[in-house]
């Protein structure tokens, strides 16, 4: 009887020690995966602007535990932590990208990827980057308006003397009904285009982000390329806004003389410099005082399809014909003084200024 008790007190033992060690093994691997927190990496930093750029980062392990946040955090101060400026990107492991944006021109920041469990928040390496000094294409001493197309860009507007221009060149994709206007990027269906089309100069979204798009004239033709409530302008829309230039003493030095106008009209940056003085491109002469903000976008030619000249030349459609094959235009050059007066073939691709009605 005895050896029956005893057998039993060392099975029961066995058995309360098997718990323990299970209870204690599972303890212990909770414990474990509890205080880890997530390991993150961050990203090269790209597509730096004045006030804004790219970044993210890469969650290789979540830390045991569900992520809730993940982003990245930056500052001036050589430490960024969450605490400071930061974006949400979602909870998902894996890799993510940043929009960083209301930073200040020239301004030295430093970033850094995180993500956030239950245990804490893990950082990736800290990077620094430097934005680009303040971009100083509009006048500074003048009230712009704002007006938007339908693709929902919008640009500034400036009021000059009886008339309202935009101070940008048009970048729609779509006629004001909704339609799709083709994006035709091969020289060869360019040239032969009989119907209305655009591009991006050497067919690259990045030039269309700071000179517009270049549109053939059969798109300006159809009368859907601008919102309600503004044009592209006829021939008489741009004499009125060179006399009233040329009336006004809008030239370098208050000169009234036609052949300085251009001076007044040309964006202060993006133009290439010319040797020639009193140029477009000459500094500082090129003041843009009237508000305008001509920018050199350059031209796709229509005897091949070709691009030409962006830095160096800016060519903006008006909506009047003047011949079977051609229509008037006015342009802009790096090293020539006239606004330019002339008619070209309705296949060139120029950029579209808008005036309200």
């Amino acid at each position: 009887m005895k050896t029956k008790i005893k057998f039993w007190i060392q099975a029961t033992m066995i058995a309360l020690s098997s718990l323990l060690l299970v209870t204690n093994c599972t303890k212990d691997d909770d414990d474990t995966i509890g205080t880890n927190i997530p390991v993150v990496k961050t990203n090269e930093i790209t597509e730096i602007t004045e006030t804004t750029a790219t970044s993210g980062g890469d969650i290789t392990s979540d830390g045991g535990a569900s992520i809730i946040v993940r982003g990245v955090c930056w500052s001036t101060s050589d430490t960024p932590t969450v605490t400071d400026n930061k974006t949400q990107d979602g909870s998902v492991v894996g890799g993510f990208t940043s929009s960083i944006t209301d930073l200040t021109a020239e301004t030295t920041y430093f970033i850094r990827a995180y993500a956030t469990n239950r245990n804490g928040t893990g950082y990736g390496s800290i990077k620094s980057f430097t934005t680009l000094e303040e971009n100083n294409l509009f006048n500074p001493d003048i009230t712009y308006g704002s007006m938007t197309d339908i693709d929902g860009n919008t640009y500034k507007t400036v009021t000059i003397g009886t008339q309202t221009w935009m101070a940008e060149n048009l970048k729609t994709t779509k006629y004001n009904d909704g339609t799709p206007i083709p994006n035709v990027t091969d020289d060869d269906t360019w040239k032969n285009l009989t119907t209305g089309a655009y591009c991006n100069y050497d067919n690259l979204e990045s030039n269309a982000e700071i000179y517009g798009r270049l549109y053939n004239w059969y798109a300006v033709n159809t009368g859907k390329l601008s919102p309600a409530g503004w044009h592209v302008p006829t021939v008489d829309d741009w004499t009125i806004l060179e006399n009233y230039l040329i009336a006004n003493g809008y030239s370098y030095g208050g000169i009234k003389d036609e052949n300085n106008i251009a001076k007044s009209l040309c964006a202060k940056t993006n133009w290439a410099l010319s040797s020639t003085p009193g140029t477009p491109g000459t500094v500082p002469e090129n003041n843009n005082s009237s508000g305008f903000t001509a920018l050199p976008g350059g031209t796709r030619y229509y005897g091949n399809g070709h691009f030409s000249s962006i830095g160096k030349y800016g060519g903006w459609w008006s909506s009047t014909e003047s011949s079977g094959s051609n229509a008037g235009f006015r342009s802009l050059s790096y090293d020539y003084k006239d606004l330019g007066i002339s008619n070209h073939n309705k296949v060139n691709g120029f950029s579209v200024r808008l005036v309200r009605d």
